[in-house]
């Protein structure tokens, strides 16, 4: 991964989409885990459900690492990261 090598400045539009990415990765991930406390809720209520609700659990970790992955490549080019 190779930085800048002078200082970065960003515009106030700049960390205006940044804060809004951010917000929006957060909100993403949060709902991403509601899903898995929602689905080993219902596993534990109804054990009946635990092949639908497998699924739905396995399904999320991949997803939250998307939604982080896309965000930080945003914030990597946002600050002129660039990775080897």
């Amino acid at each position: 991964m190779s930085l800048p090598n002078e200082p970065v400045t960003l515009s106030v539009q700049q960390v205006e989409e940044l804060r809004k990415k951010l917000s929006s990765m957060r909100h993403d991930v949060n709902n991403h885990l509601s899903l898995i406390v929602a689905a080993a809720e219902l596993m534990k209520l109804n054990p009946d459900t635990v092949g639908r609700m497998t699924v739905t659990l396995t399904e999320q970790p991949p997803k939250i690492s998307e939604e982080i992955s896309r965000f930080s490549a945003e914030l990597e080019k946002s600050l002129g990261i660039h990775r080897g």
